[in-house]
């Protein structure tokens, strides 16, 4: 059986040579090719494992060349190489579907990294396979499902946004679990609930000495992380101090231990979240734009579950099975209720209701007294200009801003989205829930 194939693109015959001398340490088998025309022409004719090629070619891009592996019967990972220092086409190219960057001068220990990485990527059709863990047949999760199989086929940086509650964490462990990381470890880490003092070591590790009680090197995330994924929940409590911080790791793919004097390198694949606005909070000067762009290069919005009501039925089967429940039944107006509430913790208000419920019931059914949710008023009895229930309040004046943005951008919905600082997939998310046309 044949061993790995890789495409070599780039117009510089030197820089061939040396990845082509690289791959045949490595025991791997190449082609080259020295423009767009030739390595599309290659593509065609022949099955690669991987694609390395320069951003910039005599007769075109590299951009050019990812949509032709990306668009073939089964598509060819690519990885672009770039000229140094310049992160906007790396971003550019990530987005159009790379599998990973490297910069100029070609480091021969980050290219071997690359490389063995990307021949572990799982083939397309393994990728795209259903991910129980994600309930639902609305048009929402069939496109979240989606988006992650894609995301899971590359190394960009990801950041997930979504109410509390929404899933974001088990989407970064299935982007991790379906990619080519998937043998090594995933990291969580609460931003939110390291005190700021102890951020540096536990992100970087100390050396023994470096403080007081360090009586032993430690290895921090970053380290534990190492091969895998680090996944940053809630990323906007960093105070700014940690964001330059984190920032250069990022930059230069290297963490220095509290105490050491010596940078170490590090692999990590970052997937980062939040459930606020970064967009905001940079104009609000509480975050770094540089940091910003780095984290937020893929974007993946989790929709809410009020936004896929048609889920709950499906979603609230699995946890009350997950909770012990097999044998409870939801009559149809206990089911109607949970269609109906607008649940602002999401799916882990979800569980907690089945859970309550659960240990209320009788005789293996659940009514709707043992949901015990708030009440709801019918849109018809909500006074004018009141503020309860809270959600029908937020939903006028979610509606009202929205209304004056397409107003003002003469119902362009991108420009209204930028306007509104949220993402273009969020506004239409919105709209639909909304009902605005």
């Amino acid at each position: 059986m044949a061993g790995p194939r890789i495409l070599l693109v780039d117009d510089e015959p030197d820089l061939l040579d040396l990845m082509e001398l690289t791959l045949v340490k490595l025991g791997l088998e190449s082609d080259r090719a020295a423009s767009v025309i030739e390595a599309q022409a290659r593509l065609q004719q022949t099955r690669y494992d991987l694609c390395l090629t320069d951003m910039r070619l005599s007769d075109g891009e590299g951009l050019e060349v990812i949509a032709t592996a990306s668009a073939l019967a089964a598509p060819v990972p690519v990885a672009v190489i770039t000229a140094y220092g310049n992160a906007g086409n790396a971003v550019a190219a990530l987005k159009a579907g790379a599998f990973d960057y490297l910069a100029k001068p070609v480091a021969l220990d980050q290219l071997r990294a690359l490389i063995r990485s990307a021949l572990k990527i799982p083939k397309a059709a393994q990728a795209e396979s259903p991910a129980r863990e994600l309930i639902g047949q609305s048009a929402a999760m069939q496109d979240i499902r989606a988006r992650i199989a894609k995301l899971a086929r590359t190394q960009a940086p990801v950041h997930i946004a979504g109410e509390s509650g929404s899933g974001k964490e088990l989407a970064a462990r299935l982007i991790h679990r379906l990619g080519s990381r998937a043998d090594r470890s995933f990291v969580a880490v609460n931003c939110g609930a390291i005190p700021e003092t102890l951020m540096e070591s536990e992100f970087f590790g100390y050396r023994k000495g470096a403080f007081t009680g360090a009586e032993t090197d430690r290895s921090g995330f970053f380290q534990a992380a190492d091969g895998g994924t680090l996944f940053l929940d809630e990323v906007a409590d960093l105070p700014l101090s940690m964001q330059v911080k984190l920032l250069r790791v990022l930059q230069e793919k290297k963490v220095r231990k509290v105490g050491a004097t010596a940078e170490e390198p590090v692999d990590v694949r970052i997937i980062s979240a939040t459930h606020q606005n970064l967009a905001t909070l940079v104009e609000a000067g509480r975050f770094r734009q540089d940091l910003y762009y780095r984290l937020n290069v893929i974007d993946l919005l989790m929709p809410s579950l009020r936004e896929r009501a048609g889920d709950i039925p499906e979603m609230a089967r699995m946890l009350l099975d997950k909770l012990g429940g097999t044998d409870v039944e939801l009559d149809r107006d206990a089911e109607r209720s949970l269609r109906a509430y607008a649940f602002p913790g999401n799916v882990r208000e979800l569980e907690n209701t089945l859970e309550r419920a659960l240990a209320m019931c009788e005789d293996g059914h659940i009514t709707v007294a043992d949901l015990n949710l708030a009440p709801a008023l019918a849109p018809g009895n909500v006074p004018s200009g009141s503020k309860y229930p809270l959600q029908d309040y937020l939903d006028q004046m979610e509606r009202a801003a929205i209304l004056e943005a397409l107003e003002q951008t003469r119902h362009n919905k991108t420009a209204a989205a930028r306007v509104l600082g949220v993402t273009f997939r969020s506004l239409r998310y919105r709209l639909e829930r909304l009902g605005i046309e």
